[in-house]
């Protein structure tokens, strides 16, 4: 190590907060690369005798250092919180899983019995959580109270490893008497999806023991959603569920207010941004008007919900004496419906509690809401489709699959470029087969940049990363693209500040609406600028607009970070 870095790691651990068991190298940017790196960081965990909480957060942890680290947590007996989050910034994801699994087996050597343990912010993917699965299924783990894995890009496959190793982990501390009661579950950011969800939701209802779930931003629609309700209901210490910026909708709604009037504990509702729209509100009221007296803070900001249903919340207020705060931002009250609200709450004598209402969308027109029930029969016709493609469950769709008096399977609907492009899913594109991507570029009019935009955006949005999916939007992304950008009528700068329009990353005077997910445009775009079609000049304009700070990016970090690194490194 050279002295200029060993002067600065020295000053760095100056900076070192010990007390209270606790030994914090926080926030220090520490590049622990090597066990040389590292050693003076084995030195003070080795020093600190009683060492209960290890604060390694802000810094970066490579393999060997990880290996030598582990090495001195192996004495450390009494260690019980781990807080690891953001501590493999810049490490290539396959670093991560090994450094893990070195922490993990010297916490089991030690005998440590964690009560809590926070991975939050580190983009390991799925194979991440194979490098903390036999932890998490270890004795070590049996005391678990607060497991936190924010943003961590988990996906599907990562929602099911981690609800299997959940499980293992109760069943075997029950064996021993001592059932795992975990009270604290974060993990948002991390495009679970309905599979992962309903994998975790399994999990949940066999532990019971939940006060605090934060699932945000995961991409779960209403079977995900509902599952999570019945797990739920059977958690009866609940006091926070934060599911903000997920996709309720009506079915999804109707089931989470069933399972509210089951619970007694709740102080915090966040289902902001979830779509629950206004007969889900109303079913939202009807079970706290039943009882949820402890309740301090609703939020039911942008979910589409109109003035009538907004008010009939409002009214449910009126004897929940610890609230703090009511968020219904962001809905469709109109003016009037504003107005209305406020006296309600000053009839109440708590107008305080209510939020700032400077977004409301106004009131819909009658067109609104016959598109509104257009999106919910076209959510109906979608998950019909993946129920079929998936032959799964049967009662759900509208005949059976297979005749009794015949096994032959009746063959999927067939689907063309058009289908696809009017309501596109995963399974719609895979349908298409191995020509779809020629046939989607070829019926595609290039000089016309507004459809190349749409285009792009409807083959992104079913991005998932699934080799087949991923795979399929890659190669149908690749040639409309190569097709365009080669093309001596397409304009470059009119297709990156069109698309930039349709991100909602830059404001534009005709009202267009903003794609609902960034996630998959993002996951498309760190493809796309690898390409040898895709014009260097145009890197540094996507590069200042994705940096920007946005609430649409925010819930996407996972994607919108691979896509900033992609773009660093052109």
């Amino acid at each position: 190590m050279a002295s200029e870095d060993i002067t600065k790691l020295a000053e760095s651990l100056a900076k070192t907060q010990v007390g209270g068991g606790q030994l914090s190298f926080k926030g220090q940017s520490l590049k622990l690369n090597t066990a040389e790196d590292a050693e003076e960081v084995i030195k003070q965990i080795e020093e600190f005798d009683g060492l209960e909480a290890l604060r390694l957060e802000g810094n970066t942890v490579g393999v060997e250092a990880a290996k030598v680290i582990a090495k001195a947590l192996e004495k450390k007996s009494e260690l019980k919180r781990c807080h690891w989050s953001d501590m493999f910034t810049g490490r290539l994801r396959s670093e991560i899983p090994p450094a893990l699994i070195s922490l993990g087996d010297a916490l089991i050597t030690a005998g440590a019995q964690l009560v809590e343990l926070d991975l939050s912010d580190n983009a390991f993917g799925p194979d991440g959580v194979r490098g903390f699965e036999a932890l998490l299924k270890s004795p070590v783990c049996y005391t678990l109270q607060e497991l936190k894995l924010n943003n961590c890009g988990m996906g599907i496959g990562g929602g099911k490893i981690l609800a299997a190793a959940l499980k293992e982990c109760h069943r075997k501390s029950s064996a021993q008497g001592k059932p795992l009661a975990l009270k604290v579950f974060v993990a948002g950011r991390n495009r679970l999806e309905n599979d992962g969800a309903t994998a975790l939701a399994e999990a949940f209802g066999i532990i019971g023991t939940l006060e605090e779930v934060h699932m945000p931003q995961n991409g779960i629609n209403h079977p995900g959603i509902t599952a999570l309700a019945q797990a739920f209901a059977i958690n009866p210490l609940l006091k926070v569920i934060n599911l903000n910026d997920n996709t309720f909708t009506e079915k999804g709604a109707m089931a989470m207010a069933e399972t509210l009037k089951a619970l007694r504990q709740i102080e915090v509702i966040n289902f902001g941004d979830c779509l629950v729209r206004s007969k889900g509100a109303v079913a939202i009221a009807d079970a706290i008007k039943e009882g949820l007296h402890k309740l301090k803070e609703l939020n039911l900001s942008f979910c589409e919900i109109k003035r009538d249903a907004a008010l009939t919340v409002a009214e449910v207020i009126e004897d929940k004496a610890e609230l703090e705060k009511l968020d219904l931002n962001g809905n469709c009250l109109g003016e009037e419906g504003c107005e209305q609200l406020q006296e309600i709450l000053e009839g109440f004598n708590m107008a305080a509690v209510l939020g700032s209402l400077s977004d409301d969308e106004g009131e819909e027109e009658e067109e609104d809401e016959e598109e509104e029930e257009e999106e919910e029969e076209e959510e109906e016709e979608q998950e019909q489709l993946k129920e079929i493609g998936q032959g799964e469950q049967e009662s759900l769709t509208p005949k059976k699959i297979i005749d009794s008096q015949d096994s032959t399977p009746v063959p999927s609907p067939p689907v063309d470029i058009a289908t696809f492009l009017a309501f596109p899913s995963p399974e719609k594109l895979l349908r298409l087969g191995p020509k779809c991507s020629v046939m989607i570029a070829q019926q595609t009019d290039t000089a016309d940049v507004e459809k190349v935009v749409s285009t792009l955006l409807r083959i992104s949005s079913v991005f998932k990363d699934e080799a087949p999916v991923r795979t399929a939007v890659h190669e149908t992304t690749d040639a409309l693209m190569r097709k365009a950008f080669t093309s001596a009528t397409f304009n470059s700068d009119a297709f990156i500040t069109s698309l930039l329009i349709h991100m909602g990353l830059l404001k534009s005077e005709e009202k267009i609406k903003a794609v609902p997910s960034l996630y998959g445009i993002l996951m498309t775009l760190n493809h796309m600028v690898q390409q040898d079609y895709f014009p260097k000049s145009l890197a540094p304009v996507l590069s200042a607009f994705v940096t920007k700070p946005n609430r649409a990016l925010d819930s996407c970090s996972f994607a919108r970070h691979m896509l900033l690194q992609t773009l660093h490194q052109l």
